[in-house]
């Protein structure tokens, strides 16, 4: 009999329950009790929505990121909080966001950990700290509490933990020194872990080691022996779990790895699957994730069965089948969205669908098709529809795809000349100060969208009230003494949800969220047909800021990528078409602000590198189209536009050369968690344009000080001149409170000025004088 399991469960719960109790508590409006008890709440609830599972995985739930709950149980808490007064709760949000409920504004908060993108997904994880002096040890009780309440529930829970060697992989060593010499200690840690979870009646362990799909050096791979050869002394079984990518020359490695089982991602690696088969040892059972657990489309289930059933027949009892990766990527359920196109319904999974199919599939090979017939014929029905469905494909837009020339992507003279026609049009100070294009998103702002788009509020009453938000943020960036202002996008919902939902080709849910970190959910928007772009989006709102003010207003734009990233996408055609096909609708809005007036554009990349393959070497073809994809869309405007792009919390060092590509005038990029470290790739690169490295970290309430931006920027200054530098938070502000960010920005402002004023007027050197 085929075997069905999870490796996870979105946390967020259907309606954000997790992202609502949590920002309740962290203003202090409940208390940490009654957050725990949400917590369980939700956690029960997500065990019974996967009761038809054989094996129920626990301890995929997370109050913020499961890296960090790693952290945590792995005893591995930074020394600038694990001294601090409060509880555990209290240290695990100073990490996780730089101040804990207990912790007033006036207290002296911690530096949150740095936090960057979960593989090449849009999740965000809290980055484990190493030094030499790092020690393990087990902080255990928590998971498995959350092991004796689920055995009430399910006879059969499977524990899910992050493997030791991708632990170390994911994390930073602080002091330069080798993340593998914590190896022995750490995993005489999760020795003793394996057996607790032992004594606590579990059987079979989910241990994930997404490492295996990255390209590794034989020290990694040597690490991964070394973890398995002595962690198969445990007495539970180990299902070891891999995700995201193919295995490649990891396969053999991961195959004969002493371990009860494999788990493979059968959606990006279905080539790999008869090696496996060949090559697992017969007493190891084999793992098939079948069913896409980061896409919202409806698995085939009949061309499924086509190549599942001779795999059955080869390994019977030892085939268990889930989704290809955890379920955190995909919305809750599908059931709740009662506004979606009836057809573009019928072609979706969301989480709770998703483990359906996996029963379906399963079903289907335990006791044939007759069993599940009429489901299948109902999931053919729904994929032959989308197929044959007129809302996807438009000839208007193929054939503009097939004008797409070589020239669209080039700017009609170099940087170097378009920096002078720009500094005499703009006359800004040195060190200018800008922010990146969202402020707070105030509840009455949020109930007046809300209002209009249940019709409650009038078209033209909204559009005044909406001109009114604008206009408050404009006097406030002008009383700060800001040089570059914004909008503040009081009309916009979200990046990319918003122009999705002004171009054809998109379709939106009402309950689609999933998490993004911590807290913050986003509810992608899903890119169903061909892309278009039918009408100019936000020239009437950039225009209207801009008649407020004499200083600069940058119109406000998400680019292809990130759209493309930020999006449910298509999987009927290439990413790269896809992107081509964004590319020329926001190039279209570009050139529609440079045609009301606007001098400088904004288009946000904020997602680039997440789109990486996970391996190096299958780098270049993507940057070659995504940059290409950035260029079509910003390159069609005159020498005097400036064109700015923002990027944030990835790992940028290895991928300055494609970023400087992309030829944007201006760049914003995210340094302050890291403390600047992603300057440390222009000792070896010389970035050519300009660029503010974000001194603000808006993922935290901490406000930052004068003399904390003052010493950042001298660390920019060191390797780039001053006259490229800006002054910038690292990402929009749409998510703090006008409490912190006027306090933070009037700091940035006044850092600004002392830079200013400290530095060679001649350029000839980026040293300040320090006296």
């Amino acid at each position: 009999m085929v075997t069905i399991h999870n490796l996870g469960f979105p946390r967020i719960g259907r309606n954000r329950e997790l992202k609502f109790a949590l920002e309740k508590y962290w203003k202090g409006e409940i208390s940490e009790q009654t957050l725990l008890s949400t917590v369980d709440t939700l956690r029960q609830q997500h065990w019974h929505d996967q009761l038809k599972l054989d094996w129920m995985p626990v301890g995929d739930f997370s109050l913020y990121d499961h890296v960090l709950d790693t952290s945590f149980m792995l005893g591995n808490i930074p020394a600038r909080v694990s001294t601090l007064a409060g509880s555990e709760i209290d240290n695990y949000f100073r990490v996780a966001r730089g101040r804990s409920a207990a912790d007033t504004s006036s207290c002296s908060c911690v530096n949150a950990g740095e936090m960057t993108k979960w593989f090449d997904t849009n999740y965000h994880y809290i980055v484990p700290e190493f030094d030499k002096n790092t020690h393990f040890s087990l902080h255990a009780s928590r998971i498995l509490e959350q092991i004796n309440q689920a055995q009430e529930i399910h006879q059969h829970v499977k524990p899910v933990i992050l493997g030791p060697v991708t632990y170390l992989w994911l994390g930073k060593a602080k002091d330069g020194s080798e993340r593998l010499d914590l190896l022995d200690n750490l995993l005489a840690v999760y020795a003793q872990l394996l057996s607790e979870f032992k004594n606590a009646g579990v059987e079979w362990v989910q241990i994930d080691e997404p490492v295996l799909v990255m390209e590794l050096s034989q020290q990694w791979k040597h690490a991964l022996r070394t973890a398995y050869y002595q962690l198969q002394a445990s007495s539970v079984k180990l299902l070891l779990t891999t995700y995201f990518g193919q295995l490649q020359d990891n396969l053999q490695l991961a195959c004969e790895l002493p371990v009860a089982g494999l788990h493979l991602d059968a959606v990006s690696a279905p080539d790999e699957i008869p090696k496996v088969i060949d090559w697992l040892p017969s007493h190891k059972i084999l793992s098939l994730g079948i069913v896409n657990g980061r896409n919202i489309w409806k698995t085939d289930l009949t061309a499924a069965l086509d190549w599942l059933e001779p795999v059955h027949t080869r390994l019977q009892d030892r085939l268990w089948l889930a989704p290809s990766c955890s379920l955190l990527h995909v919305p809750v359920d599908l059931s709740s969205e009662k506004k979606l196109d009836a057809d573009i319904h019928s072609w979706l999974a969301f989480a709770i669908q998703k483990l359906d199919e996996v029963e379906i599939l399963a079903k289907a090979l335990n006791h044939g098709r007759a069993s599940v017939a009429e489901l299948l014929a109902d999931n053919q029905t729904a994929i032959a529809s989308r197929e044959q469905s007129k809302q996807v494909h438009r000839s208007d837009v193929e054939a503009r795809m097939l004008e797409i020339a070589d020239e669209m992507g080039n700017r009609r003279s170099p940087y170097h000349q378009r920096a002078i026609i720009q500094r005499n049009r703009f006359r800004l100070p040195l060190f200018p100060t800008t922010t990146i294009g969202s402020f707070p998103q105030t509840q009455q702002i949020r109930q007046l969208r809300r209002d209009f788009r249940t019709g409650q509020l009038a078209e033209k009453e909204y559009r005044q009230a909406m001109q009114q938000e604008i206009e408050v943020c404009v006097r406030e960036q002008e009383t700060l003494g800001l040089d570059v202002l914004v909008h503040g996008e009081p009309e916009r919902n979200d990046m990319v949800e918003y122009f999705g939902e002004h171009l054809d080709g998109f379709a939106f849910t009402q309950f689609g969220w999933v998490q993004s970190y911590g807290s913050r959910c986003v509810k992608p928007p899903i890119i169903f047909g061909d892309v278009a772009h039918p009408k100019p989006i936000t020239t009437e709102w950039i225009q209207y800021a801009q008649s407020l003010t004499r200083k600069p207003m940058k119109g406000m734009l998400t680019g292809p990528v990130t759209m493309l990233n930020w999006s449910f996408v298509r999987d009927d055609q290439s990413r790269a078409e896809t992107c081509m096909q964004l590319a020329l609708a926001i190039r279209d809005e570009v050139l529609a602000l440079e045609k009301a007036g606007i001098q400088m554009i904004q288009i946000d990349e904020a997602a680039l590198r997440e789109g990486l393959p996970l391996r190096k070497s299958q780098w270049q073809g993507y940057l070659d189209w995504a940059t290409r994809a950035f260029r079509i869309t910003a390159k069609g405007v005159k020498d005097e536009t400036q064109i700015h792009t923002h990027m944030c919390y990835s790992e940028f060092n290895d991928i300055m050369e494609a970023i400087a590509g992309m030829d944007a005038d201006v760049i914003t990029i995210e340094t302050s968690r890291s403390n600047m470290e992603l300057l440390d790739a222009f000792d070896q690169f010389q970035y050519p344009n300009e660029i503010g490295p974000g001194v603000y970290d808006i993922h935290s309430p901490n406000i930052p000080s004068v003399e904390s931006i003052i010493q950042l920027m001298k660390k920019a200054a060191q390797r780039i001149p001053p006259e490229r530098l800006w002054v910038n938070p690292d990402c929009g502000l749409k998510t703090r409170n006008w409490e912190e960010v006027k306090p933070a920005l009037q700091n940035m402002v006044t850092a600004s000025r002392y830079l200013s004023s400290h530095v060679s007027t001649e350029f000839k050197s980026s040293a300040f004088d320090l006296q």
